[in-house]
């Protein structure tokens, strides 16, 4: 809507160009039959110019169809790439599981590509060449009806062909796509993770893995442009015989003196218009069908139904105040139709300021348990409550702004340090940024860099160690101020001593926040106000850790194995 003005003028313009084009063959008939025939200079004359003047008109038309289909189509699809993205970006987790990132990329660039293309070939030839059929059948017909049913008769054969093609093109599209997708993903895995590639000598491997997914992609698209290939010589074909009969019946009606010369020259020239009109629908279709293949996967993405959103959340202008969390009897599976729980009954209370650890085996469900909190999941029985609310009747801006998550996975985006830090505040002022990055012990190192704060970060932060960037996550989940901070194992890097720094200053920096911090080590939660040992999806053991030491048997068991380790690295 807000381009149709271009998407009316773009097709009315052309169809200017249709009318010039079905008018000139007959005002040069007329020259040929009355003004070279009597040699009349001032007839060819007054009709040359009348020609000029039509030309004129053809080339604005041409011009101005060209310039607005442009802008209605690649206006139209910068909106759609935007509606796309936006989609994107409420999806679930849940929901992204089912694209893949390369499956989205494709979506996003090659297949609004695909809709924008012909989008613009419509606005330029789907009204130009039915008018240029329908105009130059009708005047093929006013001037010999005998002639004109030789392309009566080719008219039906042609359209079969191009329907032929057209069934056997549409599902190749489709599959090509998916080539495309599998290619983009591989490209991407490759790239992300090249640093791992060379460090286990695997670039032969990915080579050939590359190789043989652009070798897959490559004989599709060749299946499906096969069909675009053999198009043409057939529509050509039918060109010329056609005008090779219309030419030598219409040459035996003259020698009968049943038609003038220069209605046959003008005959013929509507027999290429009828004919080449049919070949650009053709293409158009052609066209089409690899695009209607990209706008049913753009269609999958705009009609996936979100299934974590916040249309019927009763509180949604309450924000987060406390911090307090609890958990009532909470299950949780991914899937609705799992046999098993990933979380069985679970059931706690952090209170505001308090520091709760949480302990476990890898896969006992501890990060699925934080990711509850802030809505990356709803539970699939019991509820989590923040302040008393339960988390479905927030709004999910106001919930994930009262509460901070650090992930395992560590995630920096392209610009500088500031710009990396100010995701938690974009208004903050740089001494908040440089207190905040203190308390996450990162400061020290920013400011060795030759630019400081300024300094940029590379695409996930490659040009930063491990352990900077956790604390660059964390010093931007401070400057966010959150009620509840969740940190999900995300000083793995970072030295036991840094690690004791970044714990004592949360006692000052964030005395009243709630805090969650899931560890493998027992060291990072051993001064927690109350430690959760997980397995198994269950909680299995509460309380400090002295009292975990005595009672805890799963506790016992990971803080003497953790000792012993320590004790072999130490000797």
């Amino acid at each position: 809507m807000p381009y149709l003005s271009a998407f009316i003028l773009a097709p009315v313009l052309m169809l200017s160009e249709v009318v010039g084009e079905v008018a000139l063959p007959r005002i040069m008939s007329l020259i040929i039959n009355n003004g070279v025939a009597n040699r009349d200079i001032k007839y060819i004359t007054a009709m040359g110019g009348l020609m000029i003047l039509m030309a004129a008109v053809m080339i604005v038309g041409g011009v101005g169809g060209a310039y607005f289909s442009s802008k209605a189509s690649i206006c139209f699809t910068s909106d759609l790439r935007n509606d796309l993205f936006a989609k994107v970006q409420e999806f679930s987790f849940a929901n992204i599981d089912d694209f893949s990132t390369g499956s989205l990329v494709t979506r996003l660039t090659n297949d609004l590509q695909q809709i924008q293309m012909v989008v613009m070939m419509c606005l330029r030839m789907a009204f130009r060449s039915p008018g240029m059929f329908i105009g130059a059948l009708i005047m093929a017909l006013t001037m010999n009806t005998r002639l004109a049913v030789v392309v009566l008769v080719v008219i039906p054969l042609l359209s079969a062909a191009i329907a032929f093609l057209m069934v056997k093109a549409y599902p190749l599209f489709g599959v090509m796509q998916q080539k495309l997708d599998r290619l983009n993903s591989g490209i991407q895995e490759a790239l992300t993770n090249v640093r791992v590639i060379k460090s286990f000598v695997r670039e032969d491997f990915e080579e050939k893995r590359f190789s043989d997914m652009n070798r897959d992609l490559k004989e599709q698209s060749l299946k499906a442009m096969n069909i675009v290939i053999i198009t043409m010589p057939v529509m050509m074909l039918f060109m010329n015989v056609t005008t090779l009969v219309v030419v030598w019946y219409g040459g035996n009606i003259i020698i009968a003196h049943g038609m003038a010369v220069g209605d046959l020259t003008a005959f013929t020239t509507y027999i290429v218009q009828i004919l080449s009109s049919l070949m650009m629908l053709s293409m158009i279709f052609l066209n089409g069908a690899r695009a209607m293949a990209s706008v049913k996967r753009v269609n999958e993405v705009m009609d996936a139904r979100i299934d974590l959103t916040d249309e019927n959340a009763s509180r949604k202008d309450l924000p987060v105040q406390k911090g307090r969390v609890e958990f009532r009897d909470v299950s949780f599976s991914y899937s609705p139709d799992a046999e098993e729980m990933v979380l069985e009954h679970i059931s706690f209370t952090a209170e505001p300021g308090e520091t709760i650890g949480i302990i476990g085996t890898t896969g006992s469900g501890k990060t699925t348990l934080v990711s509850l909190i802030p809505r990356l999941y709803d539970v699939t029985e019991g509820s989590v409550l923040v302040d008393g609310v339960d988390v479905r009747e927030y709004s999910l801006k106001n919930l994930r702004n009262g509460v901070a998550m650090v992930l395992q996975k560590n995630e920096l985006f392209s610009g500088t340090v500031e710009e990396n830090l100010r995701w938690g505040d974009e208004n903050a002022s740089m001494e908040d940024i440089r207190k905040m990055a203190q308390s996450a012990q990162a400061d020290e190192f920013v400011m060795g860099f030759s630019d400081g704060y300024q300094t940029e970060i590379e695409q996930g932060g490659t040009n930063v160690s491990g352990g900077q960037k956790q604390r660059l996550c964390i010093a931007r989940a401070l400057l966010k101020r959150p009620k509840i901070l969740i940190l999900d194992d995300s000083t793995s890097a970072v030295d036991t001593a840094t690690e004791a720094k970044i714990r004592e200053a949360f006692g000052t920096t964030l005395k009243d926040t709630t805090k969650i911090i899931i560890a493998q080590r027992i060291g990072s939660v051993e001064e927690a106000d109350r430690i959760l040992v997980m397995d198994n999806g269950r909680i299995v053991g509460s309380g400090t850790h002295d009292e975990l030491i005595a009672s805890c048997e799963e506790y016992q068991e990971i803080y003497y194995s953790q000792r012993d380790q320590e004790r072999k690295v130490s000797a």
